[in-house]
């Protein structure tokens, strides 16, 4: 294994630490990944629809009320590409959401699954602790284009 394979294997991991902690509503082990010390305040996110946050504590804030207000999410990372160089990682890769709601009355099942799509941005910085998430941007993917469609587009 190459030093830069190994490198992107650990990004990879940290990268999928901060999805399962989101998963899992685990603050605790998010608290691990997000990015902290010298460079805190320069954090930020983008959550899909939100404004840019700024600074590890709002960011920190932000995926506590998503936690205390998400009853269910599961992610299915696809199209992951990792790019390291020196100190810094740039992973894009597409969510496939699922999220669902507590179970109601008259649907003792639970409520109905929903699926969603965002295309995210990650990018991690190495420190002492390990691979750190620094900058995360997702942006939902509104609709499928499919061949015809971009074909038309193309011929334009």
């Amino acid at each position: 294994m190459t030093a830069k394979t190994a490198e992107a294997r650990a990004v990879e991991r940290a990268n999928q630490a901060f999805y399962d902690a989101v998963e899992n509503s685990d603050l605790d082990a998010l608290e691990g990944v997000v990015l902290d010390g010298p460079l805190a305040e320069t954090v930020a996110v983008v959550h899909p629809g939100w404004p840019v946050l700024r600074g590890r504590r709002e960011v920190m804030r932000s995926f506590a009320l998503i936690m205390a207000n998400t009853d269910y999410i599961q992610f299915f990372l696809t199209d992951v590409e990792i790019g390291v160089d020196g100190d810094a990682a740039v992973v894009t890769c597409t969510e496939n959401i699922l999220t669902g709601g507590p179970a109601e009355e008259d649907d003792p099942a639970g409520s109905s699954l929903v699926g969603g799509l965002v295309v995210a941005t990650n990018v991690f910085r190495r420190t002492a602790d390990g691979w750190q998430l620094w900058v995360h941007h997702g942006s939902p993917v509104l609709a499928e284009q499919d061949d015809e469609t971009e074909a038309a587009e193309n011929e334009e």
